[in-house]
């Protein structure tokens, strides 16, 4: 079977990082931000709906991901990590949390490539360790068919 390269949900990731990134960063509408940002790419609606419903999550959820961030980084306030991090951390842990038709592996692997491709050189490890860590803490989720 062929790997397909920039497969549509992780495009839908990237696209809610950059939108987190912005929100991070002090834009002014959050939404619309979403919007121009997911204007820029060519993924189908249901891609669109799922990073749209990301997103909202991420919004609605900040505070309990960075409380977690904060428990798992030992040593690290959360507002000591860089922005990128800090978003691919938040993300990965809400949907972890809130998605369950999210398999654990797929969403830490997705969140050690972002790291990979929009961070530093350290960040994937960085990333890695916290959501391994995360994920044990969580209920296994059931076998798909």
């Amino acid at each position: 079977m062929t790997k397909i390269k920039n497969p549509p949900r992780h495009k839908a990731r990237e696209l809610v990082l950059k939108s987190l990134y912005a929100l991070d960063c002090g834009t002014a509408d959050p939404d619309k931000s979403f919007k121009q940002i997911s204007s820029e790419t060519s993924l189908a609606e249901k891609h669109l709906n799922f990073a749209s419903q990301l997103f909202t999550l991420c919004k609605e959820h900040v505070d309990w991901a960075d409380t977690q961030i904060g428990q798992l980084a030992k040593n690290w306030s959360v507002e000591r990590i860089n922005y990128i991090d800090r978003n691919i951390l938040r993300m990965a842990i809400i949907e972890l949390q809130y998605v369950p038709d999210s398999p654990i592996k797929v969403v830490m692997n997705e969140a050690i490539e972002l790291a990979k491709t929009f961070s530093t050189h350290d960040s994937s490890a960085f990333v890695n360790g916290i959501l391994d860590t995360f994920s044990k803490s969580l209920a296994p989720k059931p076998a798909s068919i």
